[in-house]
């Protein structure tokens, strides 16, 4: 199990309280994460990252373990402790403006 944590925005919109938990089996990766939420809350795709080129959005960040792992490949393992369900997955709706 993986416990996910999205930020108001997005946990309004997949009418959600709290964290959400995908159940995944294999490579516990960035990209199988993403790909379990939007199947599970369809109503997600789109919002986290594009749906051709499957980018991040802008302002959206990912942090698991106290490290930001909004630039890194999608494709590398979570931390273990993500992977064990000890620490959720966070996405971040960042805020920008002066």
């Amino acid at each position: 199990m993986i416990r996910i944590i999205l930020p108001p925005h997005l946990r309004a919109l997949a009418h959600v309280d709290g964290e959400v938990q995908l159940n995944l089996t294999g490579e516990i990766t960035l990209r199988a994460v993403l790909d379990a939420l939007e199947q599970n809350y369809p109503m997600l795709r789109g919002t986290i990252r594009d749906q051709v080129t499957q980018k991040r959005r802008p302002f959206i960040r990912f942090f698991a373990s106290e490290n930001d792992l909004s630039h890194s490949s999608p494709d590398e393992p979570l931390p273990e402790a993500v992977v064990r369900a000890t620490e959720p997955l966070l996405v971040v709706g960042a805020i920008a403006g002066g």
